[in-house]
Protein backbone atom coordinates (compact mmCIF):
# COMPACT_ATOMS: atom_id res chain seq x y z
CA UNK A 1 0.00 0.00 0.00
CA UNK A 2 1.75 3.18 -1.19
CA UNK A 3 1.52 6.74 0.66
CA UNK A 4 -0.99 8.08 -1.55
CA UNK A 5 -3.66 5.82 -0.38
CA UNK A 6 -4.10 7.75 2.52
CA UNK A 7 -4.73 10.79 0.83
CA UNK A 8 -8.70 11.95 1.48
CA UNK A 9 -11.16 11.20 -1.29
CA UNK A 10 -13.87 13.16 0.62
CA UNK A 11 -15.04 14.89 3.92
CA UNK A 12 -14.93 13.27 6.97
CA UNK A 13 -17.51 13.07 9.50
CA UNK A 14 -16.32 15.49 12.61
CA UNK A 15 -13.88 17.85 10.15
CA UNK A 16 -13.39 21.16 11.22
CA UNK A 17 -14.04 24.00 9.18
CA UNK A 18 -10.15 24.47 8.82
CA UNK A 19 -10.03 20.92 7.98
CA UNK A 20 -12.64 21.23 5.22
CA UNK A 21 -11.30 24.62 3.93
CA UNK A 22 -7.76 22.65 3.82
CA UNK A 23 -9.38 20.01 2.14
CA UNK A 24 -10.80 22.21 -0.50
CA UNK A 25 -8.06 23.66 -0.87
CA UNK A 26 -5.91 20.66 -1.49
CA UNK A 27 -8.63 19.21 -3.66
CA UNK A 28 -8.80 22.09 -6.10
CA UNK A 29 -5.18 22.27 -6.22
CA UNK A 30 -4.48 18.78 -7.17
CA UNK A 31 -7.57 18.76 -9.89
CA UNK A 32 -5.77 21.91 -11.38
CA UNK A 33 -2.26 20.37 -11.35
CA UNK A 34 -3.26 17.26 -12.15
CA UNK A 35 -4.61 19.02 -15.46
CA UNK A 36 -1.92 20.02 -16.34
CA UNK A 37 0.15 17.19 -16.02
CA UNK A 38 -2.36 15.36 -18.46
CA UNK A 39 -2.53 18.16 -20.88
CA UNK A 40 1.52 18.26 -21.23
CA UNK A 41 1.08 14.42 -22.38
CA UNK A 42 0.80 13.17 -25.52
CA UNK A 43 -3.04 11.31 -26.05
CA UNK A 44 -1.43 7.68 -25.90
CA UNK A 45 0.42 8.58 -22.39
CA UNK A 46 -2.29 10.50 -21.33
CA UNK A 47 -4.69 7.28 -21.44
CA UNK A 48 -2.15 5.69 -19.39
CA UNK A 49 -2.06 8.00 -16.40
CA UNK A 50 -5.96 9.21 -16.52
CA UNK A 51 -6.98 6.71 -14.14
CA UNK A 52 -4.89 8.22 -11.20
CA UNK A 53 -6.74 11.13 -9.70
CA UNK A 54 -4.33 12.62 -7.77
CA UNK A 55 -0.75 14.10 -8.48
CA UNK A 56 1.47 12.33 -6.22
CA UNK A 57 0.30 8.80 -7.46
CA UNK A 58 0.62 10.30 -10.78
CA UNK A 59 4.13 11.59 -10.04
CA UNK A 60 5.29 8.25 -8.27
CA UNK A 61 4.29 6.49 -11.29
CA UNK A 62 6.01 8.23 -13.92
CA UNK A 63 9.21 8.57 -11.68
CA UNK A 64 8.88 4.40 -11.69
CA UNK A 65 8.25 4.45 -15.52
CA UNK A 66 10.90 6.88 -16.74
CA UNK A 67 13.56 6.93 -14.20
CA UNK A 68 16.97 5.64 -15.91
CA UNK A 69 18.80 4.03 -13.55
CA UNK A 70 22.27 4.70 -12.05
CA UNK A 71 23.64 1.69 -12.93
CA UNK A 72 22.53 1.98 -16.86
CA UNK A 73 24.18 6.04 -16.69
CA UNK A 74 27.07 3.96 -15.37
CA UNK A 75 27.36 1.67 -18.52
CA UNK A 76 26.63 4.32 -21.01
CA UNK A 77 29.64 6.77 -19.54
CA UNK A 78 31.94 3.71 -19.04
CA UNK A 79 31.26 2.76 -22.80
CA UNK A 80 31.79 6.48 -23.67
CA UNK A 81 35.16 6.17 -22.05
CA UNK A 82 36.32 3.59 -23.39
CA UNK A 83 35.27 4.10 -27.01
CA UNK A 84 36.24 7.65 -27.07
CA UNK A 85 39.52 7.79 -29.35
CA UNK A 86 41.10 11.02 -31.00
CA UNK A 87 40.86 11.51 -34.06
CA UNK A 88 44.13 12.05 -36.08
CA UNK A 89 44.95 15.68 -36.33
CA UNK A 90 42.56 16.79 -34.06
CA UNK A 91 42.86 18.65 -30.83
CA UNK A 92 44.23 17.14 -27.94
CA UNK A 93 42.71 19.94 -25.79
CA UNK A 94 39.68 18.97 -27.12
CA UNK A 95 40.09 15.50 -26.70
CA UNK A 96 41.01 15.71 -23.18
CA UNK A 97 38.86 17.84 -22.10
CA UNK A 98 36.09 15.22 -23.25
CA UNK A 99 37.56 12.27 -21.12
CA UNK A 100 38.33 14.31 -18.02
CA UNK A 101 34.80 15.10 -18.14
CA UNK A 102 33.83 11.44 -18.30
CA UNK A 103 36.33 10.66 -15.71
CA UNK A 104 34.48 12.89 -13.43
CA UNK A 105 31.57 11.56 -14.28
CA UNK A 106 32.60 7.67 -13.73
CA UNK A 107 34.12 9.41 -9.95
CA UNK A 108 30.98 10.67 -9.53
CA UNK A 109 28.90 7.35 -10.21
CA UNK A 110 31.87 5.35 -8.09
CA UNK A 111 32.67 3.16 -11.18
CA UNK A 112 35.86 1.94 -9.33
CA UNK A 113 38.78 2.43 -11.60
CA UNK A 114 42.03 3.50 -10.07
CA UNK A 115 43.97 6.37 -11.87
CA UNK A 116 46.55 4.46 -13.48
CA UNK A 117 43.61 2.58 -15.39
CA UNK A 118 42.07 5.91 -16.62
CA UNK A 119 45.69 7.03 -17.79
CA UNK A 120 45.90 3.62 -19.62
CA UNK A 121 42.75 4.74 -21.27
CA UNK A 122 43.35 7.60 -22.42
CA UNK A 123 46.92 6.71 -23.62
CA UNK A 124 45.37 4.10 -25.48
CA UNK A 125 42.67 6.71 -26.93
CA UNK A 126 45.52 9.07 -28.52
CA UNK A 127 46.33 8.38 -32.67
CA UNK A 128 49.47 6.30 -33.50
CA UNK A 129 51.26 9.77 -34.12
CA UNK A 130 51.39 10.02 -29.88
CA UNK A 131 52.61 6.63 -29.89
CA UNK A 132 56.49 8.22 -29.29
CA UNK A 133 54.87 9.88 -26.60
CA UNK A 134 53.49 7.33 -24.73
CA UNK A 135 56.53 4.93 -25.04
CA UNK A 136 58.45 8.42 -22.83
CA UNK A 137 55.50 8.53 -20.84
CA UNK A 138 55.64 5.23 -19.90
CA UNK A 139 59.65 4.67 -20.26
CA UNK A 140 60.10 7.95 -17.68
CA UNK A 141 57.54 6.68 -15.02
CA UNK A 142 55.77 10.51 -15.02
CA UNK A 143 52.97 10.31 -12.48
CA UNK A 144 50.52 12.13 -13.14
CA UNK A 145 46.59 11.78 -11.84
Amino acid sequence: MSWTSHLPTAFLEGSSPEERLMFEKWYEDNRKIRSIILASMTNEIQKQYDRLEDVPSIMLRMKEVYTISDRHIRYAATKAFFEAKMAEGSSVQSHGVNKLFLVEKLEDLKAGFNNDTYIDVILQSLPPSYDPFIVNYNMNGLEKS
